[in-house]
C-alpha cells in the first residue's frame, strides 16, 4: 500500500508568470525522458527483475511520480495568471485551444506521450543500463531548464530535481554491480 502525504517532496516556488518556461517544463511532464515515462518504466520493470532490486525500482518509481507532481505544480504556477494572448505568444496556443490551462501528457513540442517511451527487455542488466541512461538524460534536461530561466525560486526546485536524478543514476549503477556480482557466482544444485 502507498502512503500519500498531501505535500510536495520539495517546495515549488515561482517568482513570476512565465508561460514560455511552462512550455519548456512540459517536456519533463510528458516527454520521452520525462517523469511519467520514468515512473512507468521502473514500475513495469520491477515485475521481471530479481528480488534484490524490486524495492529499488518501486521506490524510485514512486519518487518519479512525486517529481511529476512537482513539474505539474511548476507549470500551473507559471501559467496561473497568463492570458490567452500570453499563452499564444509562448507557443501554447494549440495547447490552450485543446486543453485550456489543464495539463496534458505531451512534450514541449506538443507531441503526446506514448508507451513506446517505456523500455523493458526482461534482462535485468540491460534494463538497469536503460534506467541509468534515462536518469542521465533527465539530469541533462533539468540542467538545460535551469539555464533557460532567471527565476531563482524556480531554479531552486529544478536543481533539487536534477540532484535526485543523479542519486537515482548512482543507485541504478550500484544495482548493476550487485547483479553482475551475482551473475558471476557458480550455481550449485
Amino acid at each position: 500500500m502507498f502512503l500519500y502525504e498531501k505535500k510536495l517532496q520539495y517546495p515549488v516556488r515561482v517568482s513570476k508568470c512565465d508561460p514560455q518556461m511552462a512550455k519548456f517544463l512540459i517536456e519533463q511532464y510528458g516527454g520521452a525522458d520525462g517523469e511519467l515515462a520514468a515512473a512507468l518504466r521502473y514500475m513495469n520493470q520491477r515485475y521481471s527483475i530479481p528480488d534484490k532490486v524490486i524495492g529499488l525500482l518501486t521506490d524510485i518509481s514512486m519518487e518519479e511520480f512525486s517529481h511529476l507532481e512537482m513539474i505539474a505544480t511548476m507549470v500551473l504556477k507559471l501559467t496561473k495568471d497568463a492570458t490567452p494572448e500570453q499563452l499564444r505568444a509562448a507557443g501554447l496556443g494549440d495547447h490552450y485551444a485543446n486543453h485550456g490551462q489543464a495539463l496534458f501528457y505531451q512534450n514541449a513540442s506538443g507531441v503526446p506521450w506514448n508507451a513506446s517511451y517505456i523500455a523493458a527487455k526482461c534482462d535485468p542488466i540491460a534494463d538497469l543500463y536503460e534506467d541509468i541512461a534515462a536518469e542521465e538524460k533527465a539530469r541533462a534536461t533539468y540542467q538545460h531548464l535551469i539555464d533557460l530561466t532567471d527565476d531563482v525560486d524556480l531554479q531552486d526546485s529544478l536543481k533539487f530535481l536534477r540532484e535526485r536524478e543523479i542519486v537515482h543514476s548512482m543507485r541504478f549503477r550500484e544495482a548493476v554491480e550487485m547483479l553482475k556480482e551475482e551473475q558471476g557466482k557458480q550455481k550449485f544444485f
